[in-house]
């Protein structure tokens, strides 16, 4: 299922080695802008039918360049999601998986112990060799150690933060969690960055916007070709967003997160436009897995038709969004076509349930939803069973697993003193080191 994303960073690393080839043709190096929501599901963007029709920037987007109404991710769950995106490899073999359970479904919480292997080759790496400028905006999530963080993988530059935006913490029991501005720390969450948690009241996206856009400024002027991987957070719960967006959405909050969002990516687009470098830039949206649907009716946002969503392997949990645009390149208006209280008998259990030599299998083009499994018993079964088992067979034949990152937990290991921390005042002194194989109920 996490095919078409790896294809589409194949379609990356293509355009650059092609681009370079062809420079004596006058054909420059095209800039990369992938931008990576947070929990954002396939029903959130007007142009699936969102009836509340809010998203005016992306859907604009999507009429003027390539809409993926099946684009699948590797994984429902962010950080090995992410480190799909980010390697091309499946988790299975990057590593971002766990032992301790069967479902291997894991993450990166701030007493994770592991992240991302210095064995793995992230994209920001590839295009260094091309000339790149790669900068992080947002989310990492890769693992909050030093030896994890994005400019010991690449990156050239970063603000955000290595998880996700939960808290207030007392400091005390578990730190909140640090924003950096390339490899030094400049803040924490509910501190100097403030989320209220009333009213979700945050200018976190606006920070993360104006980086954004300077950045592509600065390469503009310097004449480098940039890599923008633009991670902004707004729609994971706690779900935030500016004053001037807050109470505007008919979907309430995590709908305000979302006019926030779009409207970030219309002055992204914009600004391209502006600059004269849009024909010469590939930008790419989508999300890291589906909507949160345990989040809650006002924090989690909208998997269209599809089943149940974050955390399982349903079409809510792995088809996300999915726009690319790049003027001149992309044909404009080409390829659209259009858990809680999704409870479905023998298929949405509460339980983990083994499904290897008996998987449930489903029509997609009939049952969207994933409603009505077919019969085990009919031809039809045997015979998509017999393909799929192929498949499968040559994927068991080539796989390498990577050692897994995902399988120890401590408390001592999390954000207490991050690098830049002294500077500020802001170290906090660890507990004792008493690891422990971590809990996954995923």
């Amino acid at each position: 299922m996490g095919v078409q994303r790896f294809t589409c960073v194949s379609v990356f690393l293509w355009a650059v080695c092609c681009s370079t080839a062809a420079s004596s043709q006058n054909v420059s190096t095209p800039n990369i802008i992938i931008m990576l929501m947070d929990d954002m599901g396939w029903g959130d963007l007007g142009v699936f039918g969102q009836p509340a029709m809010e998203t005016p920037n992306l859907d604009l987007m999507a009429s003027q360049g390539m809409l993926f109404p099946n684009f699948y991710t590797a994984n429902p769950l962010c950080s090995p999601s992410r480190a799909a995106l980010l390697t091309g490899r499946l988790p299975i073999r990057n590593g971002f998986y766990t032992t301790n359970a069967h479902a291997r479904n894991a993450y990166t919480p701030q007493e994770i112990v592991g992240g991302i292997s210095k064995d793995e080759i992230l994209l920001p790496q590839i295009l260094k060799t091309k000339g790149y400028v790669s900068k992080i905006v947002g989310k990492w999530h890769l693992g909050h150690r030093e030896q994890f963080l994005p400019l010991k993988h690449g990156f050239d530059q970063w603000f955000g933060a290595p998880n996700c935006h939960f808290g207030p913490y007392n400091n005390t029991y578990r730190p909140n969690i640090p924003l950096y501005n390339n490899s030094q720390m400049i803040g924490r969450y509910y501190e100097e960055f403030e989320i209220n948690e009333k009213t979700g009241e945050s200018n976190l996206t606006q920070i993360y916007l104006e980086e954004g856009l300077n950045f592509i400024r600065h390469q503009t002027m310097a004449r480098q070709p940039f890599f923008l991987y633009w991670a902004a957070d707004a729609t994971h719960a706690p779900v935030y967003a500016s004053k001037r967006f807050l109470g505007k959405s008919q979907r309430g909050r995590y709908g305000d997160a979302v006019m926030e969002l779009d409207y970030s990516v219309g002055q992204i687009l914009s600004w391209l436009v502006t600059l004269g470098i849009d024909k010469n830039t590939f930008v790419f949206f989508t999300s890291d897995n589906g909507a949160a649907l345990t989040s809650g009716p006002h924090q989690s946002g909208s998997n269209g038709p599809f089943l149940c969503g974050k955390e399982t392997t349903f079409e809510g949990g792995m088809r996300e969004p999915a726009i690319a645009w790049w003027p001149g390149r992309i044909p404009a208006g080409t390829g659209i076509n259009f858990c809680p209280g999704q409870e479905v008998a023998g298929v949405t259990t509460h339980t983990q349930q083994e499904h290897t030599m008996q998987p449930l299998i489903f029509h997609l083009g009939r049952d969207p939803g994933e409603k009505y499994p077919i019969s085990v018993l009919s031809e039809e079964y045997l015979a998509v069973l017999r393909r799929v088992t192929s498949v499968v067979d040559q994927h068991q034949k080539t796989l390498i697993p990577g050692q897994p990152q995902l399988n120890m937990c401590d408390l001592a290991v999390m954000n207490w003193s991050p690098p830049g921390c002294e500077q500020l005042g802001k170290c906090l002194k660890p507990p004792p080191s008493q690891p422990w194989k971590c809990d996954w109920p995923h």
